[in-house]
């Protein structure tokens, strides 16, 4: 089959399966929504996909009060990634302008990044700094979101990332987070700085450092460093999305194609023609000891998660195929 179709088949199955709910709002809902609105663009099928979105997220973007989340954490904020996808398709602002009230809250003294340096925290700032930088082009949220960049870092020995300093362990999705959100920021910040190309170093060094724990079946272990611990699916969903995203994007090189293809395929063992899942490592925050990294069970079925990243990979890489123009 051809690859191309096979990866429109594949999102169009993930795209009715997932980002059709919207509450609790965290990323894990807000990634299949957009999901589905990207898909929408390259299938040209724009007007009944947003028709349905808009009717989703209404209630939301009515009712919305930044009081309401203010001292919640990134996870909840980058639920609202979607409107960036939306505001593009609609040219409402009103969907960027409320992200953009959500971003204002890293900027304050007191701002939602959790002290102990969660790495899904990279994912968070990257994904809304980037956005609002993109859509406002205010440098406050570039330099922002460069100097965060500059301030977290992987382990100089390894180039890997610890989940957080109070869990020492290179979890597999923690990794693919870190990697994300340095995607996320490089999609929105302005190539011609000289702190991006920093960023594309920094990023490139980590990405190489993964590749060499990669599995011959294209996937990632649940504990990069591990390959004794399970083949998980939402690390490698995301890692085959960052691998797409910077060869069309252009700050990675083809070279890194060969991984790309591979974990497409590592993927296709744990997903399914009605978009359900396998070997998906159940939600966490920072855990105590390695073992309890290597037992976290695993997701089977319907998961907005790992589906909704699979949705975010599976249309990025065919985007990449049909040679669309990168435009975030």
């Amino acid at each position: 089959m051809n690859l191309e179709k096979s990866l429109i088949d594949v999102a169009v199955v993930f795209a009715r399966e997932y980002g059709n709910t919207i509450l609790p709002i965290n990323y894990v809902r807000g990634v299949p929504i957009s999901g589905r609105l990207r898909l929408a663009k390259i299938l040209d099928d724009q007007e009944r996909i947003v028709s349905e979105i808009e009717q989703l997220v209404d209630p939301v973007v009515n009712q919305f009060d930044i009081d309401s989340i203010r001292f919640l954490d990134g996870s909840v904020h980058s639920g609202y990634l979607w409107a960036h996808d939306l505001t593009e398709l609609t040219a409402e602002k009103k969907y960027m302008d409320l992200m953009v009230t959500v971003a204002d809250l890293y900027l304050a003294d007191e701002n939602p990044i959790d002290a102990d340096n969660r790495v899904e925290d990279i994912f968070f700032v990257g994904a809304l700094m980037g956005r609002a930088y993109d859509f406002s082009k205010r440098e406050i949220y570039s330099d922002f979101l460069f100097k965060f960049l500059e301030q977290v870092n992987p382990q100089s020995d390894s180039n890997l990332w610890w989940h957080s300093n109070s869990s020492p362990y290179y979890w597999g999705r923690g990794n693919a987070f870190a990697a994300l959100g340095f995607a996320e920021a490089l999609s929105f910040l302005p190539a011609t700085e000289t702190d991006f190309q920093k960023s594309v170093t920094k990023h490139r060094a980590h990405l190489d450092a993964l590749i060499s724990y990669q599995h011959e079946s294209g996937a990632w272990s649940q504990v990069i460093d591990n390959p004794d611990t399970y083949l998980e699916l939402t690390s490698t969903a995301i890692l085959g999305y960052v691998l797409a995203r910077g060869i069309r994007g252009g700050w990675l090189s083809q070279d890194y194609f060969p991984y790309l293809e591979k974990a497409w395929i590592g993927i296709s063992n744990y997903i399914d023609s009605n978009g359900q899942v396998r070997n998906a490592c159940a939600g966490t925050g920072p855990l105590s000891t390695l073992l309890e990294y290597i037992q976290r069970p695993t997701v089977e079925g319907h998961d907005d998660r790992s589906g909704g990243f699979v949705l975010w990979f599976a249309v990025e890489y065919a985007s990449l195929l049909m040679k669309k123009p990168f435009n975030n």
